[in-house]
């Protein structure tokens, strides 16, 4: 069980995100944004010192433990060192309710107690800017540290020797101290008691938003920990939510499968939003709507697969030679060439997201005329383009065909607006949308059917298949106990199963074959094992998938099938959801628990 390199923890509030090591270090966090500039960027340095670093180090330490604070984002490292002394580091990023509104800054508070001895620490900051090619300026007050760059200037305000902090000089911790790093500006109040009241105040609002949750009697903490890695990736300010929080960490070794994932995907958003909405997390779903109609306003025709997080559509590729990389497996790569790539799943993912507005009576701004009207225009770029081919769910660069999960989503946006049409009273366009579906599934199911291998292929008149068949009941294209979806899950076993886990697709794309299993993909295997009634399994599985976690419990990417070992961005929303739904549907009811 080993997770080399990625055993990180996370912080954040939604508007920023940090990924800590075990030993306390901040790693990674791209400032003010998930997708600024990594003012820590050492994640993907790989170099040795403490550049890119934010470290509070207990000198000579020699055993790390860590915890998150229940149920919340506040995290625990305790270091002792040789002989027997100890420090207690908690890491936050405040995120409470203040005069009637979120109060999520962009704000890390590091507190820091003796727990025995006379431990000595040392505290460094290192930020960088232009991806990691320079060191930020440094000034200096009576009380604080500046760190300039040219887009941003944080203030480090400390009630420790600010001398000791500046020149990253070893000292006693006789007492406890903060260190509050935030926008350039005067606390006011206490360090002491401005750290104090964050800590309390950010624990007391994850509890009871966790409290809040629908969970399922088994699994309880994975799946609230999933939960919360979700909602940290929901970038609140717009109401985005970005398919992980890094970029460049390679999906295999060795390889240039190293994408930029800090942006919004449609499709990654939807399942994230359905995830939640199974807990009972509807403000998150809430604030992506709001996303998705400003979307629909100044896109009224052609939707690109993903999105900057403040709606920006051209988000150019380029790499970074300032970083050399995970593990030192470049290139580093900024934006996503996927943005320009025909996707046409995207409509349906878009349609999906927001048809729970219209029938789940918890949320404030339901669903109305006006909104269905916007998405009617995505029904209709579906019934034009459910046949036509696309780079397809797995964003091939140099392949086109016609993808089948591509046109099962267009079916589903056709499907759900007849439901949503009947549910606003206009007959007229539900009978519209319900004559569209109906011909769409029925073209669907004979062209994707493969007769020689009884299975639905990835592609019409293909035969090779692809994970995403796997998704087709959850859809409501077919049932479970259809013979053909039986078919399919057969041939997807023989060809993607690799031991406990699955691959996306076995067939060489533009970078080789794939040799990391997709664990969003495991995932669904273990939900279409428990839904066509191989439940015991199916929770094996599922059992050996909350093994390969991180200490943290959160899951990235990929995972090498042989070793175990964890490869891709992390946290990955795909991923999360996977957790949440599999436990969800694996899980003995409350019913039967007592």
């Amino acid at each position: 069980m080993t997770h080399t390199g990625l055993d990180l923890a996370l912080i954040g509030n939604c508007s920023w995100a940090g990924l800590v090591d075990g030993f306390g270090r901040l790693v990674w966090a791209c400032l003010p944004r998930f997708d600024s500039d990594p003012v820590f960027p050492a994640l993907l340095r790989d170099a040795p010192g403490h550049d890119g670093t934010f470290s509070v180090e207990l000198l000579g330490a020699v055993a790390a433990e860590q915890r998150y604070d229940g149920h919340t984002p506040v995290l625990v490292t305790t270091l002792t060192d040789a002989a027997g002394n100890a420090v207690e580091l908690r890491d936050f990023a405040p995120r409470f309710t203040n005069h009637g509104r979120t109060f999520r800054p962009t704000m890390l508070i590091r507190r820091v107690r003796p727990l025995r001895g006379e431990p000595r620490i040392r505290v460094v900051v290192r930020p960088r800017f232009g991806y990691g090619a320079q060191p930020a300026e440094v000034t200096r007050g009576s009380n604080h540290l500046r760190f300039v760059t040219p887009e941003l200037t944080l203030r480090l305000t400390t009630d420790a020797p600010v001398s000791y902090v500046a020149n990253a000089t070893p000292f006693v911790l006789e007492q406890p101290i903060d260190l509050i790093l935030g926008p350039d500006e005067t606390l006011s109040a206490s360090i002491s008691a401005t750290s104090r009241d964050f800590d309390e105040r950010t624990c007391d609002h994850w509890r009871e938003w966790a409290r809040t949750l629908s969970i399922p009697f088994e699994w309880q903490a994975a799946v609230i920990r999933s939960a919360i890695a979700l909602k940290l990736c929901h970038f609140e300010e717009t109401g985005a939510i970005v398919a992980a929080l890094t970029t460049s960490i390679p999906e295999a070794p060795g390889t240039t499968r190293n994408w930029d994932y800090r942006y919004c995907w449609l499709r990654d958003a939807y399942f994230v939003i359905h995830a939640l909405n199974r807990l009972g997390a509807t403000k998150t779903m809430e604030g992506f709507l709001s996303y998705l109609e400003n979307l629909a306003t100044r896109s009224p025709g052609d939707l690109q697969p993903v999105y900057g997080i403040a709606l920006e559509d051209a988000l150019v590729e380029r790499i970074e030679p300032g970083l050399p990389g995970f593990r030192g497996f470049g290139p580093v790569r900024v934006g996503n060439a996927a943005y320009l790539q025909p996707q046409h799943d995207v409509y349906g993912s878009l349609v999906l997201a927001a048809t729970h507005s219209f029938f789940d009576e918890r949320i404030a701004h339901r669903g109305g005329r006006r909104l269905f009207e916007l998405l009617e225009r995505y029904g209709e770029q579906s019934v034009g383009r459910w046949n036509q081919p696309d780079s397809g769910i797995w964003e091939l660069r140099t392949r086109s065909d016609v993808h089948t999960f591509s046109s099962a989503m267009c079916w589903a946006a056709c499907d759900r607006l007849a439901r949503i049409a009947l549910r606003l009273g206009l007959g007229e366009r539900s009978v519209h949308w319900r004559g569209h579906a109906e011909r769409i599934r029925s073209e669907l199911l004979a062209r994707a059917w493969c007769e020689k291998r009884s299975s639905f292929a990835a592609t019409f008149g293909g035969s090779e298949v692809d994970a995403s068949l796997l998704l087709f009941p959850e859809l409501g294209l077919v049932a479970a106990d259809d013979p053909r979806f039986l078919g399919t899950v057969a041939a997807v076993e023989k060809d993607l199963r690799r031991g406990a886990y699955l691959l996306r697709y076995a067939v060489p794309d533009d970078y080789g074959a794939p040799t990391t299993s997709f664990n969003v993909c495991t995932f669904w295997y273990i939900s279409a094992l428990a839904a066509i009634g191989r439940r015991e399994e199916a929770r094996e599985l599922f059992e050996n998938m909350l093994a390969r976690r991180n200490r943290a419990g959160l899951l990235s990417e990929d995972v090498d099938p042989v070793s175990g070992e964890l490869w891709g961005n992390l946290p990955q929303t795909y991923s999360m959801v996977g957790l949440i739904n599999s436990a969800t549907r694996l899980s003995k009811g409350w019913e039967e628990a007592f």
